[in-house]
């Protein structure tokens, strides 16, 4: 191929562009170019990952309550993680053989609704350690007297957190390394005491902050270097600043009034076209030291890759959300990593050589096997020899060649969750009736209860010091989708500490919040604000903030 190519997503009919870089991707993968476009793509893998909407469900061997992420609902056998892990089961028992004369995707779909799964994506044999304490968390290792924790870890006594690492003390936030008491901040790393704070760095106890780097007591403000005892980017003397502060701190009323307050205020200062740092010829968002990335978001240390999401220490790859760590040639695939030449798999570690697989450790040359350890040549789950393997896998991959779905992820049919249980609907949400247009799965019946409330918003006190330990013996109703929640004994006294109201929203509702206030998974063209020249941002062109290329906004900011 000696051009790029427009084409035509099969499934959205949304036009899309294959770059000459990407059929070299595709052919040293040995795979046809995709028949449908990034965003399709994403939705395929991200109805595999559902990292927040959990269950109450019983392990099915030792009999143990734990909390999943699968429904109920599901035809799946559960295991807890250490039942999962033990050799007190064997996956080749449910190995079968491969029939030609049936569609590939319907066998393997039978293998895994009889292959026991884990009920949530923890390890006791984490590199991090085990989670201790820690019941309510997924995708999550090495946490110790966490709560409701996704995607993270190494971190102590965190709440409400999604992409949160090496932290302690800290509640409500959103992709952020090395935090200490802080609390509803989008992308903050190595910082401390920062209160409803966006792109920050090396901040000490400063609330409401945006775009800042080695601040300390900063309230309200906006683009500021080294900075101290400012508030709405006006310096002050340290009384004045503290008696300004005080009038506001541990009230809600206050505190949303003084949000709204700010929100309108940051409107007037340029934002940078993108929050990536040290990254070299990439297009994107919150890109942290990598080179030559393409529409990649939330990835760290990557290079010469492609649509990635929430990755780290990848190399050459495309398509993938989830994990990574020195992984390399590895297209379409879920919390994957520590691997290379895998296609189409979810969760697969420490492996090379691995097609449409689900759950496999420390193997090599399986296709269509599930929860397997120091494999080879296996096809769904049965062993065979390598000349027997590499004659099945040939039919197998004509097959689905034969189709268009080879070098895509799972067909949506496989999904074991609902779009809107999963990072899809997170990320890219849908209404009920699109979601079954694309063919993927609602779900209406989720674990929770409504109209159950012991204490009504407006009976909340409006300041954290009116407020008794009692709230912890009672039932709340989030003011947003009236989903009823509880404060734990360890939050309030997170709350006490930082001198904060208690949320009248509920997790999931807060959660949402920052990852629209993160921005979203894609790329706009625009025009910076000052010079005129083109940009590639996050920012819609219809969308009010004043938007700098990063020359005009390190000339005018830094």
């Amino acid at each position: 191929m000696t051009e790029a190519q427009l084409k035509i997503c099969q499934n959205c009919k949304r036009e899309f562009v294959i770059e000459l870089n990407d059929f070299s991707f595709y052919e040293k993968m040995g795979v046809p170019a995709p028949a449908l476009c990034p965003e399709c793509r994403f939705r395929r893998r991200a109805v595999f990952r559902n990292e927040t909407t959990l269950y109450s469900r019983q392990c099915a061997l030792c009999k143990k309550n734990l909390i999943s992420s699968y429904n109920p609902k599901s035809p799946y056998t559960i295991y807890c993680s250490d039942c999962w892990e033990s050799d007190n089961w064997d996956p080749y028992v449910f190995g079968r053989d491969y029939d030609s004369s049936r569609p590939f995707f319907d066998q393997f779909g039978e293998l895994m609704k009889v292959v026991p799964v884990k009920a949530t994506m923890v390890s006791s044999s984490s590199k991090l350690g085990p989670n201790v304490r820690s019941d309510y968390i997924n995708f999550a290792g090495g946490n110790k007297d966490c709560y409701l924790i996704f995607n993270g870890g190494g971190n102590e006594n965190v709440f409400y957190s999604r992409g949160v690492s090496f932290s302690k003390d800290s509640s409500d936030g959103y992709f952020g390394v090395k935090l200490e008491r802080c609390y509803e901040t989008v992308n903050v790393s190595e910082s401390s005491g920062v209160i409803f704070g966006q792109n920050a760095l090396g901040a000490l106890d400063s609330s409401f902050v945006l775009n800042v780097s080695g601040i300390q007591h900063c309230f309200g403000c906006v683009n500021l270097r080294h900075k101290s005892y400012h508030f709405l980017n006006e310096s002050l003397p340290k009384a004045e600043y503290q008696k300004r502060v005080a009038e506001i701190q541990g009230s809600y009323s206050k505190t949303e009034e003084f949000k709204n307050r700010f929100n309108d205020f940051s409107l007037k200062f340029p934002r940078r076209a993108n929050s990536n740092l040290k990254s070299v010829n990439s297009t994107g968002d919150y890109l942290v030291e990598s080179k030559n990335l393409v529409q990649s978001f939330e990835a760290a240390k990557c290079e010469d890759c492609a649509y990635l999401f929430s990755v780290k220490y990848a190399r050459d790859c495309y398509d993938i959300l989830g994990f990574g760590y020195d992984a390399e040639l590895m297209l379409e695939t879920v919390a994957s990593g520590y691997s290379s030449r895998i296609i189409g798999c979810q969760w697969a570690e420490n492996s090379q050589n691995i097609e449409y697989s689900i759950a496999i450790r420390k193997s090599e040359n399986c296709f269509g096997c599930n929860s397997l350890k120091n494999a080879k040549y296996c096809i769904l789950n049965k062993k065979y020899s390598v000349e027997e393997y590499k004659r099945l896998r040939e039919k197998i991959v004509n097959e689905l060649k034969s189709q268009n779905q080879y070098g895509l992820f799972f067909p949506p049919a496989l999904a074991p969750f609902a779009y809107n249980e999963t990072v899809g609907q997170e990320n890219i949400p849908f209404t009920k009736d699109e979601v079954l247009d694309y063919g993927f799965r609602w779900e209406d019946d989720f674990q929770m209860t409504i109209g159950k409330e012991t204490l009504k918003p407006g009976q909340i006190p409006d300041h954290i010091n009116d407020v008794t330990e009692n709230i912890t013996e009672q039932i709340l109703a989030c003011i947003d989708c009236s989903r009823n929640y509880r404060i734990t004994p360890a939050e309030l006294q997170f709350y006490k500490m930082m001198i904060l109201p208690v949320p009248r929203r509920c997790f999931y509702c807060r959660h949402r919040d920052r990852i629209k206030r993160r921005g979203p998974l894609k790329i706009y063209e625009r025009f910076c604000s000052y010079c005129k020249k083109p940009i590639k941002t996050t920012f819609a062109p219809e969308q009010p903030e004043i938007v700098y290329c990063e020359a005009c906004y390190q000339k005018e900011v830094i």
